[in-house]
C-alpha cells in the first residue's frame, strides 16, 4: 500500500475496520484530540452519544514526531495538499479542538474556516476547555471540594460578572486585532497582560474591578487614538460577537483558557479555600474535647483536602453552561 500510514487513515479506513465485525458488535469512532488534558474532557461530551450501536475512542493523531495543539490535529486530518482534505473525517472520525479565537473569528482565516466549516470538527465555542472548568456558577462547588467547607464566602459569579465587563470593550478591540491582521500590534499577550486583575482580595474584591477598568480604559484610549478612523468597524465587531452568543457578563469564557485559569480564577481560588480550609480547622480546634481528638480530626481533616489546580481541572459543572448545551447540539446532529 503507497503512502505515508497518516495517508490512508480517514473515515473510510475505520468505517472498513467497522465492516469486519459482526454486526452486531458496536461501532468504533475515533475522535481526534489537541493534547492529554483533552481527553477527559472530550470523554464526558462523547460517552453521552454511545449506545448499543457505537462507542467513540478519544485519541491524540498518531504520527511520528510528538505533536501536540490544534495546528497538528487540522493538519494530520485536513491537510492542504490532498484533493478532498474534508474526506479524511467522517462520521467514523472525527477531530475535537479548542475554538480558540477561530469561532470568533468565522472564517476569515483557513484555520478558522476549517474550524467552523467541517461537519466533522468539533469545537468548543468558548475559548477552550479551561475556560469551562472555570464556569463562574461551579466554583463554590469547586471549593466545597477541595476544603469540605460550604460556607458561601465569596461570589463567583458576580466578580466574573463584573470582571467580564470591565474587560469587554478590550476584548471587542482584540476580536477585531485578529480580524483585520493587526493582531502584531495589539496581540493576545498584550490583550492578557492587560486584563491581569493583579493584587486580589476576597475582602474587597471590588478594589480589583476598579484597578481593571482603569488598566482597560487606558488601553482603549490608545487604541482608540492609534486607529481614530475605526469606530464603525468597532461596533460591527461588537455586534457580532453578541450575536455569537459573547455577552459583556460572559466575556471570561471567551478569553485566552490558559489566562483565566492560572491568572484570574486559580489565585482566588487560592485565597478563598485557604480562608474556608481555616475556618474548619479552627472549628475544630474549638470544638474538639482533647488534644488527642483535636489532633485525629486536624490529621483526618488534612487528609481529605484536595488539591485546587487537580479538583479544577476534574470540574464538570461546565455542563451546565450554554457553551456546552451548544457542543452537544452539534454532535446530535450528526449522531442523532
Amino acid at each position: 500500500m503507497g503512502g505515508r500510514l497518516k495517508d490512508n487513515l480517514n473515515s473510510q479506513y475505520f468505517e472498513a475496520a467497522n465492516a469486519l465485525k459482526s454486526r452486531s458488535a458496536r461501532r468504533r469512532i475515533v475522535a481526534y484530540v489537541e493534547s492529554y488534558d483533552d481527553i477527559y474532557f472530550w470523554r464526558t461530551v462523547l460517552g453521552r452519544f454511545e449506545d448499543d450501536t457505537r462507542y467513540f475512542e478519544v485519541m491524540l493523531p498518531s504520527h511520528k514526531k510528538l505533536e501536540r495543539g490544534k495546528k497538528s490535529v487540522l493538519m494530520n486530518l485536513l491537510e492542504d495538499g490532498d484533493k478532498h482534505p474534508e474526506e479524511r473525517l467522517g462520521t467514523s472520525m472525527i477531530a475535537c479542538v479548542d475554538a480558540d479565537y477561530d469561532y470568533l473569528l468565522q472564517g476569515v482565516t483557513q484555520q478558522s474556516k476549517k474550524v467552523i466549516e467541517n461537519p466533522y470538527v468539533f469545537h468548543t465555542y468558548a475559548y477552550a476547555i479551561e475556560n469551562l472548568q472555570c464556569y463562574a456558577p461551579s466554583l463554590h462547588d469547586t471549593c466545597v471540594a477541595v476544603t469540605l467547607n460550604d460556607h458561601r464566602i465569596f461570589d463567583f459569579q458576580e466578580y466574573l460578572s463584573l470582571y467580564s465587563e470591565a474587560i469587554f470593550p478590550l476584548f471587542v478591540w482584540s476580536v477585531w486585532a485578529y480580524r483585520s491582521g493587526e493582531h502584531n500590534r495589539f496581540s493576545l499577550s498584550d490583550f492578557s497582560r492587560v486584563i491581569d486583575p493583579g493584587g486580589f482580595s476576597v475582602a474587597d474584591a471590588q478594589a480589583s474591578i476598579v484597578h481593571l477598568r482603569r488598566k482597560v480604559g487606558t488601553k482603549v484610549h490608545q487604541l482608540q487614538a492609534q486607529y481614530p478612523n475605526n469606530k464603525e468597524e468597532y461596533l460591527k465587531v461588537k455586534d457580532m460577537v453578541k450575536a455569537l452568543g459573547v455577552t459583556p457578563q460572559t466575556t471570561y469564557l471567551y478569553i485566552q483558557g490558559h489566562h483565566l485559569f492560572d491568572n484570574v480564577v486559580v489565585p482566588i481560588l487560592n485565597k478563598v479555600c485557604n480562608r474556608l480550609r481555616q475556618e474548619r480547622q479552627d472549628e475544630i480546634a474549638r470544638t474538639a474535647r482533647h488534644h488527642t481528638q483535636r489532633t485525629n480530626e486536624m490529621s483526618c481533616y488534612e487528609h481529605s483536602i484536595q488539591d485546587i489546580r487537580q479538583t479544577l481541572k476534574k470540574n464538570t459543572g461546565y455542563m451546565a453552561s450554554e457553551p456546552f448545551q451548544r457542543i452537544l447540539h452539534d454532535l446530535a446532529s450528526l449522531f442523532k
